[in-house]
């Protein structure tokens, strides 16, 4: 398996926070009704910063990684061929300038930023970094999930062992499958503890890194910019991640639902669950 140098870690995650700094913490409750628009649907939503951070990203990681694709959620949606060409070319730096763009939007502090460097189109190194609190998760096929927060050392993470159903928590996006898929899934959710949606994954990630529920299940379209550093965290910390139909996460692949746990066992039982969505 590859692995991604240190100095090029410390890029990714340096020019994370300057573009937070720069870009999109000062315009957060801040944005004019024309700076807010709508992509896919009146809920699929993109802001000015989303766009002048990526636009930002892309600069610095670029300068300082000029042989890497450096590719971002904004991009693709001007360019789909950058969708394949982020699964296949050697090095690529996939960006989600503003996860949880909805929450953002709306004035919500529950939003992020992801970048994952794939190689190949399998990821290497995973950064969720939360801009509000200026603190992030990284995790690489050499560097087990940490937390890092400033002015404290980092801090190695693992997920939690809970098995038992009733006492299991997760986060399942309703709002993106169709209402028959939709129908059944709720079938299953009085088993468990509680069922949530954050709509960023990035938090929901860093959640099931952290010990703090067992399961996260992706929409239909695993975008990479979602779910590939998303994916790498929760196996560096000791957890499952892998498509529903048991085949190893790509970003190459773009259908198919995205099933992450803390546990083998508690991937078993849901894959079971949901293999309807498979």
């Amino acid at each position: 398996m590859a692995v991604l140098r240190d100095d090029l870690k410390a890029l990714i995650v340096r020019a994370a926070r300057n573009a937070a700094r720069d870009q999109v913490l000062p315009r957060f409750r801040q944005l004019a009704a024309h700076e807010i628009s709508t992509k896919s649907g009146p809920a699929d939503l993109v802001t000015l910063a989303d766009t002048m951070a990526e636009d930002q990203l892309k600069a610095e990681i670029g300068a300082g990684w000029p042989e890497a694709l450096v590719v971002g959620e904004e991009s693709v949606a001007g360019d789909s061929s950058l969708r394949d060409a982020m699964a296949t070319t050697e090095w690529a730096v996939v960006i989600d300038p503003v996860d949880g763009t909805w929450n953002y939007a709306k004035g919500l502090a529950l939003f992020g930023m992801i970048i994952a460097v794939l190689h190949r189109g399998l990821p290497v190194y995973g950064l969720l970094y939360d801009p509000v609190l200026d603190d992030w998760i990284e995790a690489g096929t050499d560097l087990p999930t940490r937390v890092v927060m400033a002015g404290h050392e980092p801090k190695s993470l693992a997920v939690s062992g809970e098995v038992r159903v009733g006492r299991i928590s997760g986060y399942v996006p309703l709002g993106l499958f169709s209402k028959a898929a939709k129908t059944r899934i709720v079938t299953e959710f009085p088993d468990f503890a509680r069922i949530y949606s954050l709509r960023c994954s990035c938090h929901e990630y860093r959640m099931v890194a952290q010990g703090h529920a067992e399961f996260v299940l992706s929409g239909p379209v695993p975008h990479p910019w979602d779910h590939a550093a998303g994916v790498l965290a929760v196996q560096r910390a000791g957890g499952v991640s892998r498509m529903l139909d048991g085949r190893e996460y790509h970003a190459g692949i773009a259908k198919g639902v995205v099933l992450t746990a803390g546990t083998q066992t508690v991937w078993d039982d849901l894959a079971r669950r949901f293999a309807f969505l498979a």
